[in-house]
């Protein structure tokens, strides 16, 4: 279990996250993840109810597509294991953060409707989603917000740029 608290705090670190200062309640989490890993074969988010089919399931694997979104609005993912530095420090306080991940049906939908937007290369007009670009590195990312902080070079939200919309 010391094992994967260490890759995940190293990985959080590198991506300019922390871990929950309450070591305690992240090596319960990191206890989540072993089950689920052994249930399901892959670390699916213990705070989440898991499908058991990968396919299904990729947007809740830790660390979860959800984690950057709910960091940058709340501080903390859905479940705590990724805090902002602010509450790393204690200058904020961790409080309950609703559900970002839609309901099964909705992501079917969306699932299969990007499947279909996308059976021919991008284009400027049917790509899924903003592209950001970092103007002190060049990173390029595709999500709905740029990232707190540039996975590179380690340059805040404010140095980027939208690249493609």
């Amino acid at each position: 279990m010391n094992g994967l608290f260490e890759t995940l705090d190293k990985a959080a670190r590198s991506a300019g996250y922390f871990l929950n200062p309450d070591k305690e309640f992240v090596l319960e989490l990191c206890d989540g993840l072993l089950k689920n890993k052994e249930r399901y074969g892959y670390i699916a988010c213990p705070c989440r109810l898991a499908s058991g089919v990968k396919k299904e399931d990729l947007d809740i694997i830790c660390p979860c597509d959800y984690r950057d979104s709910d960091i940058e609005e709340y501080g903390t993912c859905y479940c705590g294991l990724y805090v902002s530095k602010e509450i790393a420090e204690g200058k904020k306080k961790i409080s309950s953060i609703p559900e970002r991940r839609p309901l099964k049906e909705k992501r079917q939908n969306t699932s299969d409707n990007r499947r279909g937007r996308l059976q021919t290369a991008p284009t400027m007009d049917n790509f899924p989603l903003p592209v950001w670009r970092c103007k002190v590195c060049g990173y390029l990312c595709a999500r709905n917000e740029p990232p707190g902080i540039c996975p590179i070079c380690k340059a805040e939200k404010d140095r980027f740029e939208r690249f493609i919309w």
